[in-house]
Parts: C-alpha cells; sequence; structure tokens
C-alpha cells in the first residue's frame, strides 16, 4: 500500500554530470541535511540499449529518442572510454520524495532552470544542437546532469526497472515482492520457462521479485497481455552483464 512517509523516487546521476566531475556536488545538494530523506539504495550502472530504452520508452519515436539513448548510456561523453560509460542510481526515501527531489534538481530544460530557479542542479546544464545529415536542425537534447522520477507513479516504475528487490535492503522496500515458483529464462526477445541453449536465467524458484514482474512474467509465458513489456522485467537483470543475448 502506498504510504507518503515512506514515498521513494529514482536519481540517475548522468554521463554529462560524471564527466564533469560534479557527483559530489550533486550527492551534496542532495543529501539528507539538505532533503530529509535518506539513500534506499544506489548502485553504478552501465546502461544497456534495454534499459535505456525502456527507461525512455515514452519518447520512443520522437527526434530525439535516438539522442537520448546515446547519451543516457555514455556512448557521447566517453565514445572513446567504454570503461566510463556509466550512470550513478539512487533510491531516495521519505515524506514528499518525487516532490522534494523535483524541487531541487530543477526544471528538465537547462535555460528554464537557470531562469526560474538559478543556483538548482539543472542549471549548470546545456542544452545541444541536433542535426540530420544535411546539417540541418532537426531538434535539441538536453545535457540536464541529473533524471529525478516526475510523479509517484512514475518512480516505482522506474525503481523496479533499475534495481531489484535484493538492491534494496528488505525493510526499505516499498512495493510490494513474492518468491518465484520456476525459473525463468530470457533469449532474443522471448521468454523461456525451461533452459535454452545461449538463453540466461533471470529468475529461479525461491527468488525474490517484485510482485508486478512476476505478474507480468506470468501473463506473458501464457501469451497473454501484461502491463508491460517483457524487455521492462528484464532489463534490471542484465545490469552490468556483458553477455549477448
Amino acid at each position: 500500500m502506498y504510504n507518503k512517509e515512506l514515498e521513494q523516487t529514482l536519481v540517475l546521476i548522468k554521463p554529462d554530470a560524471l564527466k564533469n566531475s560534479l557527483t559530489g556536488y550533486v550527492l551534496s545538494q542532495l543529501s539528507e541535511f539538505h532533503t530529509g530523506l535518506r539513500f534506499a539504495a544506489t548502485k553504478v550502472v552501465h546502461v544497456t540499449k534495454m534499459l535505456a530504452e525502456e527507461h525512455y520508452a515514452e519518447h520512443r519515436g520522437k527526434v530525439f529518442y535516438a539522442a537520448l539513448i546515446e547519451y543516457i548510456m555514455g556512448h557521447i561523453h566517453y565514445a572513446d572510454e567504454p570503461q566510463k560509460q556509466r550512470v550513478v542510481s539512487i533510491v531516495y526515501q521519505g515524506p514528499n520524495a518525487v516532490e522534494k527531489l523535483r524541487d531541487i534538481v530543477g526544471p528538465t530544460n537547462p535555460h528554464l532552470a537557470r531562469e526560474r530557479k538559478p543556483g538548482c542542479i539543472r542549471s549548470l546544464g546545456t542544452i545541444v544542437t541536433l542535426t540530420d545529415d544535411k546539417g540541418e536542425t532537426i531538434g535539441e537534447r538536453m545535457d540536464n546532469l541529473i533524471h529525478a522520477s516526475a510523479t509517484p507513479d512514475e518512480a516505482e516504475r522506474e525503481v523496479k526497472l533499475w534495481f531489484k528487490p535484493s538492491d534494496i535492503p528488505p525493510y526499505m522496500r516499498i512495493y510490494s515482492t513474492r518468491q518465484s515458483g520456476k525459473h525463468f529464462y530470457y533469449k532474443g526477445n522471448k521468454l523461456f520457462t525451461e533452459h535454452q541453449p545461449g538463453s540466461i536465467c533471470i529468475l529461479t524458484p525461491g527468488d525474490v521479485a517484485w510482485e508486478s514482474d512476476l505478474n507480468a512474467l506470468d501473463l506473458i509465458e501464457q501469451g497473454k497481455p501484461a502491463a508491460c513489456m517483457l524487455q521492462a522485467v528484464v532489463a534490471k537483470y542484465l545490469v552490468n552483464d556483458t553477455r549477448d543475448i
């Protein structure tokens, strides 16, 4: 059951913030002293294309979508340094976590951030013009240093996308979990309950998973519509995994 006192939100410190050595500054602005919120989980993530595409799923088909994917994967700021392509993902928890974090990070657009909330984190960002093969302007990419969930519903989706239950201490989990009753394997955008050559096991019997993930997997296995795509469940299990499946 949703509890505003235990509300959680996802924060991503993006590659441009890392490139500009702003990690310490960002963390100081988001500290418990300033926000009254506490860390529930954190990890360094090498962002796979699957994870990036699921995170920005609402922007599929937009002119800047491909640039967003390259951006969050670190390909733009660390083009020749794959060992540095990562983000810092954090779950913050506490009263009004979503609203508090959104207020501190500031407007999505860095130009508006400087105008409306000078000194906020995103006021240090920039906007990059996107061009096509002919050099004509087709849109913009906002290098705004940080992501923060916009609503409690979005926060739940994003926390579950970036973190497994085992990534979060048991007494700091606010979303329902249950144990898997079977094996689940993934290969070639398909789900299996028995091992296939080249497949990866994402859950085994007894593993604790988000209840919504298991509900989705059960429906997908039965060939029925699920509340989310298979990739949205699987992406978190491929974090920092270098296998090509």
